[in-house]
């Protein structure tokens, strides 16, 4: 089943009685090439370029839920490229191209729209920061836009820009920078690897993982055992405890990140805004709402939801940054459940056990990293090699402390952030 103008026109005119499922709902196999654990958009992505990048379509995803159900539904939609340490520049670079040409790849509309994406900046140090920032973007091949003052007026005239605490300086541009519809994302790569032979296994979790001589055979769940030689592992927030079942231990913590969704109101935020010294983001979306976040709440929890403290934090920012919003009535909130490095960066690398790879600890980048994850983690599983655009994302820098990218400005190199 293909998407087009005429398709959508015959259905509207005929009650959309001619629609079929997007995917199908088989009941699992009893032995996979390859088992993808998680159903998310990094595990739907990777199992889409496993099947047409590598031609291999003998995979299950395993996902303990629905589709769309976990952090892939749980963010606040952004889809940006604009990171400055070698190693993460590369690769958000790689899965923006890959972002701008997705909707026609699955024949899927995922609302991807680069509307532009403007961090402020509220000192002479951070102007100085948010250049060499710049630069670096613009030397990667991607775009970055340096705005003074009245630069950011004339796209946000409604900012509080006279703020005593924070006013702001200025602020970069990074036009191709926007938002996509999260669970459309989901549901596109789930029909795409569907169409090209994956079974994806819903209700299904992962309750241990059968390991002989060093290697993989297999998974048990709660549909079943499943043989397989190949397992890849995409669980976000869950990472520690499925590693856990292989005996391994990863350095990663599990904290929630909440967002927040206003009603619908007519369009005023043309961009997506991000207020770094409140740690405040803020976009528009298609249906009115103001799609809001902030910092994570800062204790270690699986639970997918937050804490009042931190939804004051971030209404706080909120309105430090434009007070208009204040009389927008909060509709809801949710919390995704973050897999935090201590270098702030990802993890894509095979594990010391034959056929397990792991993927995960990715932090605040998991939603704008969906395709270039999957692209370069099939590519792991397919090949044994690691993709070009992600050779830093390594198990052992945390081991031998080489390599560490360091995004978060927090660790040994924090003058260069």
């Amino acid at each position: 089943m293909r998407f087009s103008a005429l398709r959508i026109l015959k259905e509207g005119l005929t009650g959309n009685k001619g629609w079929g499922a997007h995917w199908r709902d088989p009941e699992p196999k009893a032995e996979y090439d390859a088992i993808i654990i998680g159903g998310g958009g990094h595990g739907l992505s990777t199992a889409y370029y496993l099947a047409k990048n590598h031609g291999l379509t003998n995979i299950a995803v395993l996902e303990k839920g629905y589709i769309g159900g976990g952090n892939v539904g749980r963010n606040t939609t952004i889809v940006r490229a604009n990171y400055f340490l070698n190693g993460n520049s590369e690769f958000y670079s790689h899965s923006l191209k890959l972002w701008e040409g997705l909707e026609e790849d699955l024949n899927y509309n995922v609302m991807h729209s680069q509307r532009g994406l403007i961090n402020l900046f509220h000192s002479d140090g951070q102007r100085d920061a948010f250049v060499r920032r710049g630069n670096a973007m613009v030397n990667q091949g991607d775009d970055a836009v340096l705005l003074d003052r009245e630069g950011v007026r004339k796209h946000l005239p409604y900012l509080d820009f006279d703020n005593v605490r924070f006013p702001i300086y200025g602020g970069l541009l990074h036009p191709r920078g926007g938002t996509a519809r999260h669970d459309a994302v989901a549901w596109g790569f789930a029909r795409g690897a569907d169409m090209r032979g994956v079974d994806i296994i819903q209700n299904c979790e992962v309750t241990g993982i059968d390991i002989e001589n060093g290697a993989v055979t297999g998974v048990q769940t709660t549909r079943g055992a499943i043989k397989t030689k190949k397992i890849g592992m995409t669980v976000a927030g869950r990472s520690g405890q499925v590693a856990a079942m292989a005996g391994m231990r990863l350095p990663i913590e599990s904290h929630v990140l909440q967002a927040f969704v206003t009603e619908g109101l007519k369009p005023v935020i043309d961009h997506v805004i991000s207020f770094g010294m409140g740690h405040f983001y803020i976009s528009q979306s298609d249906k009115g709402g103001l799609v809001f976040g902030g910092d994570l709440d800062f204790y270690a929890s699986y639970a997918s939801r937050g804490n009042l403290p931190m939804k004051e934090h971030v209404m706080e920012a909120g309105m430090t940054l434009m007070p208009m919003i204040g009389e927008a009535k909060v509709l809801r909130s949710w919390g995704g459940i973050m897999d935090m490095t201590p270098d702030g960066s990802p993890i894509i690398d095979k594990s010391h056990i034959d056929g397990l790879y792991v993927n995960a600890g990715w932090c605040y980048g998991g939603f704008k990293a969906v395709p270039g994850s999957g692209s370069v983690f099939s590519h792991l599983i397919a090949t044994d090699q690691h993709h070009s655009e992600a050779t830093g994302f390594r198990l052992d820098r945390f081991r031998t402390g080489v390599g560490l990218m360091d995004e978060e400005g927090t660790g040994s190199q924090h003058n260069l952030h």
